[in-house]
Formats: C-alpha cells, sequence, structure tokens
C-alpha cells in the first residue's frame, strides 16, 4: 500500500517516484496499490494528460511489473481516440476513461473503466463511464477493483454466489472533507462481501489547493485496520491477507449463502 503525495499534472514525475517505492519492497510483495489517477492527480478537465491505453506510462508500469516482480493496481486518464478521428468534441462523444489497472508480470494488463463519475469535481463532464465488473485472479486471489467514488455504490460491488471475490481494492482521490465516508464505507464494503478489503488514497494538497489525508486501510474479516496508517502520514505498508483465514471465516460464517439474488440492468 503506497499512500504518498502525487505531482500535480507531471506523468513522468509520478512515474519515477513510483519506480522509486517499488525498487524499495521488491521481493516483499505480491501487489502494489498507488492512489487513484496516480500519473496526474485528479485532473478531470485536462484531456492533455490522457495517454493511450498502452502509451508511456503503461509501458513504463508494464517494466516495473516484469522487473519488480508484483503487479500494480491503481488508475490513470486514458484517450481511446485514434489519431486519424475527428476530435471527441467533434463527434459529440468522449472518449476519455478513468482506467483502472492492473499491470502484472509478464502478462497482459488488465483494466476497468471507472463506472460512477463524480459531477461535482467536473469528472462526468469530460469523461465517460465504464460497465466492467470483472474480477481478476492474482497468485491465488480472486481480485475486485473499485475506483473511488464508485465505493459509494454497494450494489455495483455487491459479491454473488457465482462470482465471489477474496479482495477488494478501492484506488481513491478522497478528500479530507469527506475522509469520514471513505472511513465508513471501505470497512462496510468489506464487511458487507465477506472479503478483505483495501483502500489506498493519497496524502498533501494537489494543485487545485485541495487537501488529502490519506486513511489508507486494510480490513481483515474482522475489520481489523492492519496498515495502521496515522493521519496525513506518507509511507509504505505491507499488510498479508491469509487467503486460507478467508475461506475458513466463510465457512464458519457462510452468510454469502443467505444473499439475496439481484441483477444490475444498464
Amino acid at each position: 500500500m503506497l499512500q504518498y503525495p502525487v505531482v500535480w499534472a507531471d506523468p513522468q514525475a509520478n512515474t519515477l517516484l513510483l519506480d522509486e517505492r517499488l525498487r524499495a519492497i521488491r521481493g516483499k510483495a505480491d501487489i502494489a496499490v498507488v492512489p487513484e489517477m496516480f500519473s496526474t492527480g485528479f485532473c478531470t478537465d485536462r484531456p492533455d494528460l490522457a495517454e493511450p491505453w498502452g502509451g508511456e506510462t503503461c509501458q513504463s508500469l508494464q517494466r516495473m511489473a516484469d522487473e519488480y516482480d508484483l503487479a500494480i493496481m491503481g488508475s490513470l486518464i486514458v484517450n481511446l481516440q485514434q489519431e486519424n478521428e475527428p476530435s471527441a468534441t467533434e463527434q459529440g462523444t468522449r472518449e476519455l476513461r478513468n482506467r483502472g489497472f492492473m499491470f502484472r508480470p509478464h502478462a497482459e494488463p488488465l483494466f476497468i473503466d471507472k463506472r460512477h463519475l463524480y459531477k461535482h469535481g467536473g469528472e462526468a463532464e469530460f469523461l465517460s463511464p465504464g460497465n466492467q465488473r470483472e474480477v481478476w485472479e492474482f497468485r491465488g486471489a480472486k481480485i475486485r477493483l473499485a475506483i473511488c467514488y464508485d465505493l459509494r455504490f454497494p450494489v455495483w460491488l455487491r459479491q454473488d454466489k457465482n462470482n465471489l471475490y477474496d479482495i477488494l481494492v478501492v484506488v481513491g482521490c478522497w478528500p479530507t472533507a469527506r475522509i469520514k465516508y471513505w472511513d465508513t464505507m471501505l470497512a462496510a464494503r468489506g464487511a458487507e462481501n465477506h472479503c478483505y478489503a483495501v483502500g489506498v488514497n493519497l496524502v498533501g494538497t494537489d494543485g487545485l489547493q485541495i487537501a488529502y489525508n490519506g486513511h489508507s486501510a486494510a480490513y481483515d474479516t474482522w475489520l481489523n485496520d492492519l496498515a495502521g496508517f496515522s493521519d496525513g502520514e506518507e509511507g509504505t505498508r505491507i499488510v498479508d491477507f491469509p487467503l486460507e483465514k478467508l475461506w475458513h471465516f466463510r465457512e464458519v460464517l457462510p452468510q454469502w449463502q443467505d444473499a439475496d439474488d439481484y441483477e444490475i440492468t444498464n
């Protein structure tokens, strides 16, 4: 779990900082989680910062995953528009996405696009939502990724009886002014989905003078926070999630068997 300030609107600087942090934990972790929009900060109105999927930042992430033998999870702004196409404005559509990713060692990257876009922060005006509800498997664990505002929508993250995941990973740019919601809902999503829950937020003040105090957390099945970040702390935490303990917990308390059936319609 990497909780640190993000350099505003500077993908190259943020990529270099991430490289330094990952080098320090080489051989110590299977997955590294960074904040939402780790390469720019929450720059929703800067389409010039959006890179092609597979562009320079993605190439750097893949290199780091290969070199340090771990998966990297977070999100960044991508532009899906091809260079020879008319502009998104001319087409009347938006091709920008807040793309969540998992770059794995020596494998194709996995991705989902943020479903719920934060209108108050201008995100819904410039970006388009995704609709992928995927569960990824890595080194024996089944993982679901959510991006910041998605945390507020429990149905979107709800387990079902045929698609259980072991770890919910949430990456955020969640400001200090609303941090109690983050604290409460991250724990709630872990409890109601009978899984481990990890949330990684940033600290510091961004280019819009919005303050962030972190509160990254890693909850076990008893809602103990294993990360132990102090308020506003910059740093790295490595936490262990024993899958056997989770599976045993589900056997002893099989609440998932009593879950309501539901359907999400677009």
